[in-house]
């Protein structure tokens, strides 16, 4: 991605002291221990509450834009329309279960609160979260007519942005595969992976 320069990087023939080696970890789940399950929680509930801030700018947007909006058919604003209310309404509500589910990974993680499911806690919470902004987005757009499609509007940008939190890790196929097979206590290195 352009904004955030993701690049790989190659060290052939690189060799680093192991006086330089502050720990070995087996590789793949296996070596997922608290301090890398860590990382991965600052990462994605990080990237979850991007999108969970992004989803809630829309929701200001869609408010201000109803209220100020009008119809051939309607005697008052647009926020008055039944579909419109119901909108919102799905949006908020929306928005109420991927902040309640963030706050409380987020919480229980700072607080060290012992869940034998960890790692299913934190991708589903990220998974949620994007994929609960691409739903608001959507509406919004929907809520708001041809208006949104248009580069002047901040819905069209807004939009654009909550694509690209499926590209972040965990992607949705990944943390299908994860939360799957933890859940069924199938060990996530399991190979082959498929079949």
């Amino acid at each position: 991605m352009r904004a955030t320069r993701s690049d790989d990087t190659v060290l052939d023939g690189a060799f680093v002291p192991d006086k330089y080696i502050a720990r070995v970890v087996p590789m793949g789940f296996a070596g997922a221990d608290l301090f890398v399950l860590s990382i991965f929680a600052w990462a994605l509930v990080g990237f979850g509450n991007v999108y969970y801030g992004l989803a809630r700018r829309v929701l200001e947007l869609t408010l201000d834009l109803v209220k100020s909006r009008s119809s051939i058919a309607l005697t008052r604003s647009m926020a008055y329309h039944p579909e419109v209310q119901h909108d919102v309404a799905e949006i908020v509500m929306e928005l109420e279960a991927i902040g309640a589910q963030l706050e409380t990974v987020g919480r229980d993680w700072s607080e060290g609160v012992k869940h034998p499911d960890w790692p299913i806690k934190i991708v589903a919470a990220k998974y949620r979260a994007v994929e609960g902004s691409w739903r608001i987005v959507d509406r919004a757009m929907d809520v708001s007519g041809g208006f949104g499609m248009f580069k002047k509007s901040e819905l069209e940008r807004l939009f654009r942005d909550a694509r690209a939190g499926r590209f972040h890790p965990a992607n949705s196929a990944l943390a299908h595969e994860v939360v799957g097979k933890l859940a069924l206590g199938i060990n996530p290195d399991e190979t082959p992976r498929w079949g």
